[in-house]
């Protein structure tokens, strides 16, 4: 015969699981649980004890336990009543009062003999409880609820249930609510139909992304252990002043039962960009030298740095922190050691307006050259002010009139001319003319009237930053409005700190930076990227909240990638009221195809936008004219000219729509149908890869075979066209007739690969050609 559980005999005995052990334990059977088994022989022994115990227990006059069938009749004798109510009033007025009474005071061995039902001991078995609450409870209710919720918590609930019941008895014979003792009457005790009349409603609380653990359990009026311990049961390991996840902290709270929601972003970032009332003052013009390469930008900013040092005396710089300043009869202009377009357009970008004045150098002896036109187009969509000078008049053949006329001819006119720009003639070799353009600056920036407010909070842009092994994270600040004080916490971008030190730009430690004055910041969580816009908070708090929204904010940015502009986008954007200006960058194989265009396209009229051309010029699209279009929110025509593969990736990434023509009927007529809201493209080119030709194989019947290496995505034999690119310009476009790995024919070409090309009806390849393989995809129309 097999053993049987002590749970199920117990149970066929009409017994508890208690009693059961009780007397194997006098069996000297020790180690058993109601889950063990026990053998047949002894279950004998079992029966035989229990027979004894039934009959002393009739002998002492004693309720024996009742039968399984009859465990909801309710049979307690009249005598046992009057001893019943006084037991529980007594047991009452001591939970009252928070007393308990010590074990050996209850009879626990006759409570637990007088349940009148097997379903109260198996309870007891389950659940460990308190002797004196026994009697409250009402077995029917548990059995009822316990399959949803679980025995324990059933009889929790049921507990908590007559207790309140003895509560509100009991002060209601007194006629008052009764004062709460011992250490758990406060929660316990309280009289809940008054608290359910009088508690107000409990308000949301709103927590903002950056708490800290420490703070957080403050606002919901917690200890920080008991915090810790709920995110540790998420699985979330955290430290007293780690920022918490808002997700967790939202579960957290209601762990506790405090209702909390998120702050909105602008909830934070409006009350830090509100411009503080004060009076504006003057504050010195910043300057950006730029102009064409060799023209002697970098010579001039070496003469005014001279300068300044010999003014100061201040025996040389002692380091470079991208921008000075120099002072001239009590006035101070502030250089920017960043010369050239690129480095204004990449911060202007960025949203960052740092330059008031473009010193444009041109070479007396050389004229305007590309990259002069590009600077004055740069400066020109960036809205600011052009002193014009005129470098190397020492050499022979300077030609002065000559500048000045093909200046004119975009728009640069010399005051003496009747135009608004000022001109200087300068030699930075020999240092002439060096003062003069530095008083000119002065009377342009006198005519500006250049204010700040110096008594906000202090505000501006990040010039240079690098990481410094002594002192970790530290950027060159453009101070723009408020004065920069030591100790002020400030937050950058995703970074955020405290101001440790200043540093100004002849290496000297300071306490303060006014408006216009580069400085050297130390105290960054991280190296802060340049352009982005510096900013002083109140308090660390506020700055590492507005540090951690703006994180989140760049992830969603990179997961999905803002367009700037696109020209099928054109029409929704104007009637939106979004575009009152559509600007508008032409690169053309030749300058007169450039000219033809942009006469035509600033020709078209329309009723509420206007066609603006912000740059032209030869040659292939750059990486510099994709900056130009991402900074000025442009659109980039290209004529018979493709992107270098840096430029294309810079556009994708930027968002600058690129449109390539080889007529230009169809470019005028696209600007014109976006204007019109009739623009319907129904194909769209993809560019499969590139490959640049290494060496040329002519073959007799065939033609010419380029031999190349793949150096962007694949190049597909059954794909629409090949175009064969000579620097930058495209000179041939049409199909490939043959596409071989080694002497094998094969259908594609991967990146790294060598292969072997040929180009349908053409044989005039070149090694150092580019190869561009597309496709053409038809697509739904969105407008």
């Amino acid at each position: 015969m097999a053993e049987i559980r002590i749970y199920d005999l117990a149970k066929n005995l009409g017994v508890s699981n208690k009693e059961v052990l009780s007397v194997l334990r006098k069996l000297g059977i020790e180690g058993k649980t109601h889950s063990s088994g026990v053998l047949p022989e002894h279950v004998d022994k079992i029966k035989e004890e229990l027979k004894r115990r039934a009959n002393r227990a009739a002998h002492d006059k004693r309720p024996a336990p009742l039968k399984k069938d009859e465990k909801k009749r309710p049979h307690v004798s009249e005598e046992k009543k009057p001893a019943k109510e006084a037991h529980a009033k007594e047991t009452q007025a001591k939970e009252v009062h928070g007393k308990e009474t010590p074990a050996k005071e209850v009879p626990v061995k006759e409570t637990a003999e007088k349940k009148p039902a097997t379903a109260v001991t198996e309870l007891e078995e389950d659940i460990e409880i308190l002797d004196r609450f026994k009697k409250k409870v009402d077995l029917e209710k548990v059995e009822k609820i316990k399959p949803k919720v679980g025995m324990q918590r059933a009889f929790q609930s049921i507990r908590k249930v007559e207790q309140k019941k003895v509560f509100d008895a009991s002060a209601g014979k007194k006629g008052q609510k009764m004062r709460p003792m011992g250490k758990f009457s406060h929660h316990r005790h309280q009289q809940p139909q008054q608290q359910a009349i009088t508690a107000p409603r409990k308000k949301i609380i709103k927590i903002q992304e950056g708490t800290t653990v420490s703070e957080f359990a403050k606002t919901i009026g917690q200890k920080v252990a008991e915090v810790i311990k709920k995110f540790m049961e998420l699985g979330i390991m955290t430290t007293i002043n780690q920022p918490i996840d808002l997700d967790a902290a939202i579960l957290v709270s209601d762990a506790f039962g405090v209702k909390v929601e998120p702050m909105q972003v602008e909830d934070i970032e409006t009350v830090v960009t509100q411009e503080q009332p004060g009076d504006l003052r003057l504050r010195p013009p910043v300057v950006t030298i730029m102009g064409h390469v060799d023209h002697g930008k970098t010579s001039l900013l070496d003469a005014i740095r001279e300068t300044k040092v010999t003014e100061t005396e201040a025996g040389g710089i002692t380091q470079h922190i991208g921008a000075y300043k120099v002072t001239l009869r009590g006035k101070e202009i502030v250089f920017l050691d960043t010369p050239g377009h690129e480095a204004f357009t990449a911060m202007r970008a960025r949203g960052a307006k740092v330059t008031d004045i473009v010193v444009l150098v041109v070479a007396a002896d050389d004229g305007v050259m590309p990259q002069t036109i590009e600077a004055i187009d740069h400066a020109k969509a960036a809205a600011v002010a052009i002193v014009v000078a005129i470098n190397k008049i020492d050499k022979p053949n300077a030609d002065i009139n000559r500048v000045k006329q093909e200046l004119a001819e975009h728009g640069v006119v010399p005051e003496d001319w009747g135009g608004k720009n000022i001109f200087v003639e300068v030699s930075a070799k020999k240092r002439i003319g060096i003062g003069d353009l530095l008083e000119m600056i002065i009377l342009q920036a006198e005519m500006m009237e250049l204010k700040a407010n110096p008594d906000r909070y202090s505000k501006g842009i990040i010039i240079e930053s690098r990481l410094d092994k002594g002192r970790g994270a530290i950027a060159t600040v453009l101070i723009q409005s408020g004065t920069l004080r030591v100790g002020d916490v400030f937050v950058t971008g995703m970074s955020f700190g405290r101001v440790r030190a200043l540093i100004d730009d002849v290496g000297a430690k300071i306490v303060e930076a006014t408006p216009s004055t580069p400085v050297e910041v130390i105290g960054f969580s991280e190296v802060p990227m340049p352009g982005e816009i510096f900013m002083v908070v109140e308090d660390e708090k506020k700055a590492r909240q507005i540090s951690m929204l703006r994180r989140q904010k760049t992830q969603l940015a990179q997961a999905v990638p803002a367009k700037k502009l696109s020209l099928d986008e054109l029409y929704a954007r104007i009637k939106e009221q979004q575009i009152k200006e559509l600007n508008i960058i032409i690169k053309a194989d030749v300058q007169g195809s450039a000219e033809a265009i942009k006469s035509s396209l600033e020709g078209i009229k329309h009723a509420e936008v206007k066609v603006k051309v912000i740059h032209t010029s030869m040659g292939g699209i750059n990486e510099s004219d994709v900056m130009l279009a991402a900074a000025s929110t442009a659109i980039i025509i290209g004529f018979n000219v493709r992107a270098d593969v840096k430029a294309a990736k810079l556009a994708e990434r930027e968002g600058v729509d690129i449109r390539f023509y080889n007529v230009i009927y169809d470019a005028i007529e696209d600007v014109k149908k976006a204007l019109e809201g009739l623009l319907e493209p129904t194909l769209k080119e993809t560019i499969l890869g590139t490959a640049e030709v290494k060496q040329t194989f002519v073959i007799s019947k065939i033609g010419t075979v380029a031999g190349c290496q793949v150096i962007e995505g694949v190049i597909q034999r059954s794909s629409e066209g090949i175009r064969v690119i000579r620097d930058n310009i495209v000179i041939y476009e049409g199909k490939i007739g043959t596409l071989k790995r080694f002497k094998d024919d094969v259908k594609e070409a991967q990146k790294g690969y060598e292969c072997g090309i040929l180009v349908e009806n053409f044989n005039d390849i070149k090694v150092g050609d580019t190869l561009e393989n597309y496709k053409i995809e038809k697509i739904a129309t969105k407008l």
